[in-house]
């Protein structure tokens, strides 16, 4: 044997040497762009997760003020005397006919609206304030039975029905604010 051949280093050796360095600056990279991926991929996750929260409040604020609407109703129906111009007092919920110049009442700031608008008793659904609504007097007119074809000439209809345009509003601070509105005629 010849004594160089024996101690003689390869030179693949030599190379794998320098490669480590390389490959240890690839695999921090990739390691990087896969941190970024799971950063990205959370945040998306975060988004669905406060957007399906933000669908849970406005069901349940639609389905409060909804309640409220027809508790409103049933409380119109039951009215017997015509209301004066204005509002009956604080917290009643029942308002005269709207003067034209007037911003709609249901556009009150929420100091206004808790004002005037009455609480509704049982409709609260998990929610921060419980929903409350307005009943406006809106005028009598002409019910069902009154028709305006054929001879129209005798007697006036006298069957006039009162309607009533009810506002409901279910709102809680950061969370999903509802109005529901309906106009309702009582026979």
């Amino acid at each position: 044997m010849n004594r160089n051949s024996e101690y003689r280093r390869p030179v693949v050796a030599s190379t794998h040497l320098r490669q480590r360095g390389v490959a240890l600056m690839v695999v921090l990279i990739l390691l990087v762009l896969m941190t970024l991926l799971a950063l990205v991929s959370l945040r998306g996750t975060l988004m669905q997760e406060r957007m399906s929260s933000s669908q849970y409040d406005r069901s349940l604020g639609f389905q409060a003020t909804e309640a409220a609407l027809r508790e409103a109703e049933a409380a119109a129906a039951k009215i017997t005397a015509t209301p004066g111009a204005g509002c009956a007092g604080p917290a009643t919920g029942v308002c005269g006919t709207p003067a034209a110049t007037d911003n709609p009442r249901w556009l009150l700031d929420d100091a206004g609206w808790k004002a005037i608008a009455k609480p509704s008793g049982n409709a609260k659904l998990g929610l921060a304030i419980n929903p409350s609504y307005i009943i406006e007097y809106m005028g009598e007119f002409p019910g069902k039975s009154c028709t305006t074809s054929g001879d129209v000439s005798g007697t006036p209809c006298s069957d006039l029905e009162k309607h009533y345009r009810i506002t409901a509003r279910s709102y809680a601070a950061n969370r999903a604010d509802v109005t529901l509105q309906s106009n309702y005629a009582v026979p």
